[in-house]
C-alpha cells in the first residue's frame, strides 16, 4: 500500500487497467528513426570498393566469353551480400537492445505499490512520482507537490525552471509556461522537490509530440579509432591504386595482353583493400557494447567501450556501490548511552530509547523511499507497535528540505488532539547540533559519540524535536527551539562481490577511490573491509575546499579516502586525476552529480537509484548499482581491446601473402596463379573471421594482471602492425616457396594454381587459429572454447573441397585435380606456417615474463 504526501492511500492503476490501456493506445514513445531496410542494406554494400571490383571483374569475363566465370563471381556477389546483410542485422539487433535499456525510467503506482518501469511504458491514468532529477515521462497534472520546480526549457526556451502547484481540480492540460501550473510535461526535468501526477497524455498526445520532436536513437559517434582506421583505410586505397596501375602497365607492356593486365591489376586491388577494418571496428564496439549490457552495464555511448580498457581510476561512492544499500539500525545513543539493537529481537527497545525513534520516524515520510527511512519504520513497528509513540493519524503541514547550507530536515505535523505543531528533524550530527544551538563543550562531547559510531562503520543521524504553537510557520528551520534527541546509527552492509572486485582492481594497476559523505571513520573502516589501500589517509571536503588545485593535485596522488564529500566538490576530484594524466571513470547518482560525470573519461551513472540527469550525463549505466559489474566492465574493454588488436594484426598478416602471390608473378613472368574469384573466396574466410571469431574470443588470463593499456598508443602500432607484417611476410616466404618448388619441377599452371591456392587457404585458417591468443601455445588455443572459429574452418573446408573435387567448380577456378600427396604438402605448409610463428610466441611470453 502507498500513501500520499499527506498520509492518504493511493492504489494508481492495477496491472490489468495498464496492459488494456497500452495494449489500446500504444506505447508512450514518440516516432523514433526507421530501421534501415534490406534494400538499404544491399545499396550501402554495392556502393562498397569490393563489390565493384568484382563486379568490374565479372565484366571483364564476359568481355572475354568467359560466361561461367562471370557467373561465379556474381554468386560470389551475392554471398558477399548476404555476410554483410547477417552483420548488419547482429549489429542492428544489439544496438536495439541497447536503445530498450536506455529507454527512460519512472516511478508510478500501480496495483498499490511503488513500481519503476520503462518510460515507454506509461500509460494514460498511471500516477507518476516525481523526484529531483527526474525527467517526466508524459503530460500529467500534478496532484500532489513539494517545492516541485522543472526546467521546462526543451518546450518553452526559458532556461529559468518553473515552480509547481497542486491541481484545485481542473483536470483538463493546458499549454507549458508560466508558474504555479499544475501541469507537468513530457521531457521536462524536474530540478528540484517531489510531487506526484496523473497522466493525461502519452507519446505523440503530448505537447512534446505535438512539437514533433523524436526521440534520439544511439548514434555510433565517430571515435579516435575509427578516425585513424579511415585514414588507414585511405591510405591503403591510394597504395593499391597506384600499385594496380603500375601491374596494368608492367603486363601490358612485357606480355602484349592489356586485358588480362587489367585483371591482374584488379586482382592486386582486392589483396591490397582493408575493407575488413571498418566493418570490424562497428561489429566490435556494438557486440561489445551489448555484450557487457548482459552484466548489467548500459553503455549510452558505444565510443566508451574503447576507453574502457584504458581506465587507471575508479572514483566511487560508497553507499549502494560498494554497500548494498540495505540499511538497518544497528546503535543508538540517547540520554547518555548506547544501545545495540539485536538483529532478530527488536521488540526489546528500552523505554528511554523510544522518544528518539519515536522522531527519526516523523522526520521522514509516512512510506519512504530511503533506505534509512525504510529502516527507521521497520524498526517502529517492530519495537513501537503496542506503544503511542507510533502516529498515523497525525497530518503533515510542512516539509524543510534538505539544503547545501543546512543538511538536516524537518517535518511539520499536526495531532488531532492539539492545535500546536511538533517538528521533528534529522540530519547530518554537526546540523543537528547547529540547530539545537548547543554549547561548545556539548558539540565536542556529542562529536565524540558520533566517532565512537563511525569507527564501526555506522552512518550516523542526530535526531532534534520542537513545538510550534504560533498559527504562521517560519521561513527556516532556525526560528524553531530544537532539543536534541539522540544518535542513531545505520549499517550498510559491504556487497559480497567487492572485496574481490577490489583485489582485482589492485592485481590491473587501477586505482579505487572512494567518494563518500560520511565521516572519516566510517570510510577507513569500511575501506579495511573491502580490502581499500591505502586506507591510512583521508582528505574531508572541508580540507578539500582549502586547498588549491595544485595542492589538490599532489595530494591525490596518494589519498585514496574522501569523506564529508558534497557532489559539487566531485567536479574537483575529477579534473586534479585527469591533470594528474589519469583516465578516470567516475559514478554518480544525482542531479548534482551530473558535471563530474560529463568531465570524467566514463561517467557511469546508477541505475536503480540514478536520477535521469546523471544517465543522461554518462557514458555507461550500471543497472544492478554493484561495484563489481564496474570491473566486470573494464574487463570486458580490455578484453575487446586484445581481441581487435588480433583481428587488426590477422587482417595485415593475412593481406601480405595475398598481395604477395598476386604481385610475384608478374614481376616474374610467372603464371598467374590467384584471379578475382580466388580472392572472393579468401575473403570468404576472412570476413567471418575478423567479424566472429575473433570478436567472440574470450579474455586473456592475465587480463587483469597487467597495468591499464597507454590510451596515447594507437591500435594501428607499431607493435601490432609488425606483429602481423611479420607473419604475413613468413606466410608469403612458405606459400612462395611452394608455388617456385611447383614451377621448378615443371608442372604446368593448374597445378602450381590449385597447390598454391589450397596451401594459402590451410595457411589463412592457421593464422586465424594462432592469432586467437598471443599468450597460449596451439594445444592451449585449441582448448579455448569458441563455437566460431569452427563453424569458419568447416565451412573452409567443405567449400576448398567442392572447389577442388567437383568438376565445374574446378573448371571455374582453373585447377587441377589434387591427389592425396598434394593436399598433405599443402597441409604441410600450413603447419610450417603455425610452428615458426609459435616459436616466435613462446620465445616473446618468456622474454615477457622475464621482464615482469
Amino acid at each position: 500500500m502507498t500513501m500520499d504526501f499527506e498520509g492518504n492511500k493511493i492504489d494508481g492503476l492495477s496491472s490489468v487497467q495498464a496492459a488494456e490501456i497500452l495494449k489500446t493506445e500504444g506505447y508512450n514513445e514518440l516516432p523514433t528513426s526507421k530501421k534501415r531496410s534490406i534494400f538499404a542494406i544491399t545499396l550501402d554494400v554495392v556502393r562498397e570498393p569490393m563489390f565493384l571490383l568484382l563486379v568490374g571483374c565479372g565484366a571483364i569475363y564476359l568481355v572475354l566469353g568467359d560466361l561461367q566465370g562471370a557467373l561465379i563471381l556474381l554468386a560470389f556477389v551475392f554471398v558477399v551480400i548476404g555476410i554483410t546483410l547477417y552483420q548488419e542485422r547482429k549489429t542492428e539487433r544489439a544496438l536495439e537492445a541497447l536503445r530498450d535499456l536506455s529507454s527512460p525510467r519512472a516511478v508510478v503506482i500501480r496495483d498499490g505499490q511503488p513500481q519503476r518501469i520503462a518510460g515507454r511504458e506509461v500509460v494514460r491514468g498511471d500516477t507518476l512520482v516525481l523526484t529531483e532529477g527526474d525527467r517526466v515521462p508524459a503530460d500529467a497534472v500534478i496532484t500532489h507537490n513539494t517545492h516541485l520546480l522543472t526546467d521546462e526549457s526543451l518546450l518553452t526556451g526559458e532556461s529559468l525552471p518553473v515552480g509547481k502547484s497542486a491541481c484545485d481540480g481542473r483536470a483538463e492540460m493546458g499549454p507549458p509556461g508560466g508558474d504555479s501550473l499544475p501541469f507537468v510535461y513530457s521531457g521536462s526535468l524536474v530540478v528540484q522537490g517531489q510531487g506526484m501526477a496523473v497522466v493525461k497524455a502519452t507519446g505523440i498526445r503530448t505537447e512534446l509530440g505535438k512539437i514533433g520532436k523524436a526521440l534520439q536513437a544511439i548514434e555510433t559517434e565517430q571515435t579516435p579509432l575509427q578516425k585513424e582506421t579511415s585514414l588507414l583505410v585511405r591510405k591503403f586505397a591510394l597504395f593499391g591504386l597506384v600499385l594496380s596501375t603500375l601491374v596494368v602497365i608492367i603486363y601490358g607492356l612485357t606480355r602484349g595482353n592489356w586485358l588480362d593486365g587489367v585483371l591482374s591489376g584488379i586482382t592486386l586491388a582486392m589483396a591490397l583493400l582493408p575493407e575488413e577494418f571498418p566493418v570490424v571496428l562497428t561489429i566490435f564496439l556494438a557486440l561489445g557494447a551489448w555484450r557487457i549490457s548482459q552484466r548489467n552495464v548500459l553503455a549510452r555511448r558505444v565510443s566508451a567501450v574503447e576507453t574502457l580498457g584504458a581506465t587507471t581510476v575508479l572514483c566511487v561512492d560508497k553507499t549502494g556501490t560498494l554497500t548494498l544499500n540495505q540499511m538497518s539500525v544497528s546503535e543508538l545513543f540517547a540520554n547518555g548511552e548506547f544501545f545495540q539493537v539485536p538483529a532478530n529481537d527488536r521488540e526489546q527497545l528500552p523505554e528511554k530509547f523510544h522518544t528518539l525513534v519515536e522522531f527519526g520516524i516523523l522526520s521522514g515520510r509516512t512510506d519512504p523511499f530511503d533506505p534509512m527511512e525504510k529502516a527507521l519504520n521497520k524498526l517502529g513497528s517492530q519495537s513501537l507497535g503496542n506503544t503511542e509513540h507510533l502516529h498515523a493519524n497525525w497530518d503533515l503541514v510542512r516539509e524543510y528540505p534538505l539544503s547545501k547550507a543546512l543538511l538536516s530536515l524537518s517535518m511539520v505535523w499536526r495531532s488531532p488532539d492539539s492545535d500546536g505543531h511538533v517538528i521533528a528533524a534529522k540530519g547530518a550530527p554537526e546540523a543537528i547540533t547547529d540547530l539545537c544551538h548547543m554549547q561548545k563543550e556539548q558539540v565536542r562531547e556529542i562529536d565524540d559519540r558520533v566517532q565512537k559510531m563511525a569507527g564501526q562503520g555506522y552512518r550516523v543521524l542526530g535526531v532534534a524535536k520542537a513545538a510550534f504553537t504560533q498559527s504562521t510557520l517560519p521561513s527556516g528551520q532556525h526560528d524553531f527551539q530544537f532539543e536534541f534527541l539522540g544518535l542513531i546509527g545505520f549499517s550498510d552492509p559491504v556487497r559480497p562481490t567487492v572485496p574481490a572486485a577490489i583485489a582485482e582492481c589492485h592485481n590491473a594497476g587501477i586505482r579505487v577511490v572512494m567518494i563518500t559523505g560520511d565521516y572519516p571513520v566510517t570510510a577507513q573502516t569500511i575501506a579495511m573491509q573491502i580490502g581499500l589501500k591505502p586506507a591510512d589517509e583521508v582528505i574531508t571536503g572541508q580540507q578539500l575546499n582549502e586547498m588549491d588545485d595544485a595542492q589538490l593535485r599532489q595530494r591525490i596522488r596518494s589519498v585514496n579516502l574522501f569523506a564529508r564529500v558534497v557532489p559539487e566538490q566531485k567536479l574537483r576530484l575529477v579534473n586534479a586525476l585527469k591533470a594528474n594524466g589519469e583516465i578516470v571513470a567516475m559514478t554518480g547518482d544525482g542531479v548534482n552529480d551530473a558535471p563530474a560525470l560529463k568531465s570524467a573519461h566514463i561517467g557511469v551513472a546508477m541505475g536503480g537509484r540514478g536520477t535521469d540527469v546523471a544517465r543522461e550525463a554518462s557514458a555507461l549505466v550500471i543497472l544492478d548499482d554493484d561495484f563489481s559489474s564496474i570491473v566486470h566492465a573494464v574487463r570486458q574493454g580490455r578484453r575487446i581491446f586484445d581481441n581487435l588488436s588480433k583481428a587488426i594484426a590477422y587482417i595485415f598478416a593475412i593481406h601480405v601473402p595475398i598481395a604477395g602471390i598476386s604481385l610475384l608473378p608478374v614481376l616474374f613472368q610467372w603464371p598467374l596463379v590467384l584471379f578475382p574469384v580466388h580472392i572472393a573466396f579468401l575473403e570468404l574466410i576472412i570476413d567471418p573471421a575478423c567479424s566472429f571469431v575473433f570478436e567472440a574470443e574470450a579474455e586473456e588470463s592475465d587480463v587483469m594482471d597487467r597495468p591499464p593499456r597507454d590510451p596515447e598508443k594507437p591500435l594501428f602500432g607499431r607493435q601490432i602492425i609488425g606483429w602481423g607484417l611479420l607473419q604475413g611476410f613468413g606466410t608469403l616466404a612458405i606459400i612462395s616457396a611452394v608455388l617456385v618448388i611447383v614451377l621448378y619441377r615443371g608442372q604446368g599452371p593448374l597445378e602450381a594454381r590449385a597447390l598454391t591456392f589450397t596451401s594459402l587457404v590451410f595457411a589463412n585458417l592457421a593464422l586465424i587459429t594462432t592469432n586467437r591468443t598471443w599468450s597460449a601455445g596451439f594445444v592451449g588455443t585449441l582448448r579455448r572454447p569458441n563455437a566460431a572459429l569452427w563453424w569458419v574452418i568447416g565451412g573452409a573446408v567443405l567449400f576448398l573441397s567442392l572447389v577442388l573435387y567437383v568438376p565445374f567448380l574446378r573448371g571455374l577456378f582453373q585447377f587441377t585435380v589434387m591427389h592425396p600427396i598434394d593436399i598433405g604438402v599443402c597441409l604441410v605448409a600450413g603447419i610450417a606456417n603455425i610452428i615458426w610463428f609459435e616459436f616466435l610466441k613462446t620465445v616473446r611470453n618468456r622474454r615477457a615474463q622475464t621482464v615482469g
